[in-house]
């Protein structure tokens, strides 16, 4: 699996055409929010509305999703699809969502699905003493570490990077925020929510997990072929963070990204008290 859902923005980002009654391929013009990324689903796992999503077995869905990634350029331009001036948009959003949780802790943070670490670098790095990052692609995470320490960023701020993909990755430490970006329609539905356990495990007391994706307002999940990846809708996300024992505690639509385009929606979780 790739790590980086940010480099899909040039296909999640269009207006996407018709879903058919034989397999979702992409978002219709129905789609009228904003939204980047994208969201990753089982083999013929059943989507929401109990229509069966025909995605690639599982091996052939990581395969194809890391050899699409391969080939795109580790630049920002690259990561946004070629859409580089929403950043600073998404970085605000973001900014805005996380002033508004009030994260206990400043100590640690992960990345997940860094890519050239963009949002480590913008959103991270300025509220936390250090920042882990996961990331699958070898060339990404060589320029996340480049573009993380360069000259006009405060020094010692990069930890681990873990070259790997997220349905691998599990926490070594506790994380007083762990956060995820347009990477998780990567994983399968099975993938997804053990993935979302083992977050909840590597949380510091207090800590939250967030997530930002694209979701898809059709209730449908919606395939793309051809970076082997899903949208999901977004009760989808609400029902496995649930099942894997987390509580919701804030829940925001992205503001100002061009019109068109599918929902993106942040989520801040928390575990469900054992009390």
């Amino acid at each position: 699996m790739t790590t980086t859902l940010e480099t899909q923005l040039s296909d999640k980002l269009q207006v996407m055409a018709e879903i058919k009654d034989s397999g979702p391929e992409r978002a219709n013009q129905e789609e009228t929010s904003s939204a980047p990324g994208g969201s990753g689903d089982s083999s013929a796992s059943p989507s929401p509305s109990g229509s069966a999503t025909k995605i690639a077995p599982e091996p052939e869905f990581y395969d194809k999703a890391q050899k699409y990634w391969a080939e795109v350029p580790a630049t920002v331009n690259g990561m946004l699809g070629g859409l580089g001036y929403i950043s600073a948009i998404d970085i605000q959003g973001s900014s805005v969502f996380l002033r508004e949780i009030r994260v206990p802790g400043n100590r640690l943070a992960l990345d997940c699905g860094a890519g050239i670490g963009r949002v480590t670098r913008n959103l991270l790095i300025p509220r936390f003493s250090c920042v882990d990052l996961v990331e699958q692609d070898p060339a990404f995470a060589e320029k996340a570490r480049e573009y993380c320490t360069a000259e006009d960023v405060t020094p010692g701020k990069v930890g681990q990077i873990y070259n790997m993909g997220l349905q691998k990755f599990a926490p070594s430490q506790h994380y007083d925020l762990i956060w995820s970006q347009w990477v998780l329609g990567h994983l399968t539905d099975r993938d997804l929510v053990a993935f979302f356990r083992r977050m909840k495990l590597g949380l510091a007391p207090g800590g939250f997990f967030c997530l930002k994706e694209n979701v898809s307002s059709s209730k449908k999940t919606v395939e793309d072929k051809q970076d082997s990846s899903v949208t999901r809708p977004l009760d989808s996300y609400e029902r496995y963070l649930k099942e894997a024992g987390f509580r919701i505690v804030r829940k925001v639509k992205q503001q100002n990204f061009p019109k068109g385009l599918f929902p993106v929606y942040m989520i801040a979780c928390k575990p469900v008290s054992k009390d």
